[in-house]
């Protein structure tokens, strides 16, 4: 016992000792958190993880979910060809090359843009050994080694045959295929026949904020320990939340985009090397609104992706046509709005007038938030001293910045609603009534029922929460907000961070 007790005692002597001399403004804070809180010594090395992981250079790849996706594709007895499909630069390509590299003996890849050469490989006759016969011509180096090659078809768009394609590759047992290709061409470029019953799909976005702390250097076992404190419903020690909630701040500014993320870190986390990654992203993505659109929605499309910073600064965020053009009306800009939600460029959630299940069931026709498929392509189009400021502790205080007080409650509305939707809430609701005095920002399903979501920048009350969960068929309610963990009755408040685990 006695050795034991020398044991722990050792160990956090030498974990306060090292925050000390490696963090001594750490180590200050430490010893004078808030009610003299004791940290555990499980807690100390959950701070450990949080603050020197952050200091670690990622020279690996941006380690991405999709990756055991596309093992579970791999290894399935019953193997399709897949497609990986996903907005533009969120990564795609770069994927399939890592796990090709780490899973296959032989890879090839084509590539429609680069080398549109290759479109001539699935003119005339498609038959597997037609098609392997004009690859093995183009690329005489590559040997097909059966049952160990992976054939990518990449920009999969620009070939519609080579979808056709995919119903004769799939029957091949020497090969496997993955195709990607953005939604943008994916969805208007016409197929003569789609393969259906032949492939399987992943779906791709950029970066979560699980993905953001894991390129931050921060490990599945640090974040584990986190969800810990949300599993128990506990209060997390002040010096893990107020750490996560800077790492979130940074995720807010930064965004999920691949590119942007990784500058973000090559560049010792320089706010302005990122910020001009993510300006050039937001300026060809207009730029594909203008190559692929529709000739009669381009200009219309792309008035809308513009509009979207406005509709989510005003007081109500709904999306109103009348702020695209006055006197503007869905009847004229309605398609352009799908048109960006099909291309995975926005994301709508769309409003209900009643909370009961099932929420689709309710939803009130020409009445959505519309959100760009990233965060960081929200804040991308802020001035650069307003995105260094929200990454800041002072915007979590009282802000004193007239704009940053206009623009943080939709922020951090628009935030979590990235990090749901990234988490797999493809059908997302909010709810507000017509004479706007009650609202809800979220409102998600699970299979217990509805769960009411209230977003809130500061420490202000939850009337319309509150109201709701004296109804009997909701079981809980989540307010997420800059505070620590706490639970009255049926509402759980939660820091922010933890959206990811809804």
């Amino acid at each position: 016992m006695r050795a034991c007790i020398f044991f722990h005692v050792i160990l956090c002597v030498h974990a306060y000792f090292s925050i000390f001399l490696l963090h001594p403004g750490w180590f200050f804070y430490i010893i004078t958190i808030r009610n003299n809180e004791k940290l555990r010594l499980s807690e100390i090395a959950r701070l450990l993880g949080l603050i020197f992981q952050k200091s670690l250079r990622i020279t690996t790849m941006l380690k991405r979910k999709c990756f055991e996706k596309l093992e579970k594709w791999k290894n399935s007895t019953s193997k399709k060809a897949l497609i990986v499909s996903g907005a533009r630069q969120v990564g795609k390509t770069f994927l399939v090359e890592a796990f090709a590299k780490e899973q296959y003996k032989s890879f090839i890849e084509l590539n429609f843009i680069a080398n549109p050469e290759l479109l001539s490989i699935f003119e005339g006759t498609l038959t597997t050994e037609a098609i392997l016969t004009g690859i093995g011509l183009f690329f005489p180096q590559e040997k097909i080694i059966d049952g160990e090659t992976l054939i990518f078809l990449d920009e999969i768009q620009e070939c519609p045959n080579a979808v056709t394609a995919l119903k004769f590759l799939s029957k091949s047992s020497a090969i496997d295929v993955i195709a990607s290709g953005s939604a943008l061409g994916m969805s208007y470029n016409r197929v003569t026949s789609f393969p259906v019953g032949s492939v399987e799909y992943v779906d791709m976005t950029a970066l979560d904020f699980k993905e953001f702390l894991w390129a931050m250097g921060i490990s599945n076992d640090i974040i584990h320990n986190v969800k810990e404190y949300y599993d128990k419903v506990e209060k997390i020690p002040e010096a893990i939340h107020n750490q996560m909630m800077r790492y979130l701040k940074q995720y807010m500014v930064i965004g999920g985009m691949p590119e942007v993320v990784q500058t973000f870190i090559d560049n010792n986390q320089d706010y302005y090397s990122a910020d001009q990654v993510q300006r050039r992203i937001i300026r060809d993505y207009i730029a594909d609104i203008a190559r692929f659109a529709k000739p009669e929605i381009k200009i219309k499309a792309e008035a809308c992706y513009k509009s979207i910073p406005d509709q989510l600064n005003k007081e109500n965020h709904k999306f109103q046509y009348s702020v695209v053009e006055k006197k503007g009306s869905a009847r004229k800009f309605e398609s352009s709005v799908d048109w960006l939600i099909n291309a995975d460029m926005a994301f709508a959630v769309h409003n209900v007038s009643y909370i009961e299940y099932p929420l689709r069931a309710h939803t009130v026709e020409n009445s959505a938030r519309i959100y760009p498929s990233d965060i960081g392509l929200l804040i991308g189009t802020y001035d650069y001293d307003l995105k260094k400021l929200i990454a800041t502790d002072e915007f979590e205080g009282k802000a004193t910045n007239i704009i940053l007080k206009t623009v943080k409650g939709g922020l951090y509305e628009a935030l979590v609603a990235d990090i749901l939707m990234k988490n797999g809430h493809k059908n997302l609701f909010f709810y507000r009534n017509e004479s706007g005095t009650a609202e809800l920002e979220f409102l998600i399903e699970d299979i217990n029922g509805i769960i009411p979501i209230e977003v809130k920048a500061g420490r202000s009350g939850s009337k319309t929460l509150n109201n709701i969960l004296k109804k009997e068929d909701v079981y809980k309610g989540i307010k997420l907000a800059s505070q620590n963990i706490g639970v009255l009755d049926k509402k759980i408040t939660l820091p922010l961070y933890m959206a990811m685990f809804l």
